[in-house]
């Protein structure tokens, strides 16, 4: 790489950032796991990418304070719940500040291989176990080998972008 004479800052402002992402949509997932005492964790996540099909690979990046993120360490597994176009109350819930164990309360949920399935909330779920992490600054990168996925037909997947929940157009 070579040293490029363009002068430019290091950094953006977190402001500059957020406003930038917030004109990439993607979707909505809920990512939950189980601690050791059997309690369900989840939490909202749109930072999701697929890396590989071989393995089959997904990385999820989640906030390093998080309880969520802190469970899935000690258990080792973790589900994506890619939500549908109905379940925008429910990626808030996720999202709040609500006692996590309460949030499981208020949805209807099985558990799955790898943590809680939001079945009636989620058009697509992929049980995946910690393959490896990366730090991330603020949050933490999962790298989670898909072991199975789950389908269900319905709705279309619910989408987040300038601020704002959409759902797929059919």
């Amino acid at each position: 790489m070579t040293e490029s004479s363009v002068s430019m800052p290091d950094v953006c402002s977190p402001h500059e950032f957020r406003s930038l992402m917030s004109e990439f949509p993607s979707g909505v997932a809920i990512v939950t796991t189980l601690d050791d005492d059997g309690r369900p964790w989840g939490m909202t996540c749109s930072a999701l990418c697929s890396l590989t099909t071989a393995p089959p690979t997904l990385l999820v990046c989640l906030r390093a304070e998080s309880p969520t993120l802190d469970a899935i360490l000690r258990r080792g597994t973790f589900a994506v719940n890619l939500l549908h176009g109905g379940s925008q109350s429910v990626a808030e819930l996720f999202s709040s500040r609500m006692s996590v164990p309460e949030r499981f309360t208020s949805v209807d949920w099985s558990t799955g291989p790898s943590g809680p399935h939001l079945t009636g909330h989620a058009h697509a779920i992929a049980d995946c176990r910690v393959a490896r992490t990366a730090d991330g600054g603020s949050h933490v990168i999962l790298f989670g080998r898909v072991g199975c996925v789950t389908q269900h037909r319905g709705p279309g997947p619910l989408l987040y972008g300038r601020r704002r929940y959409r759902n797929w157009p059919e």
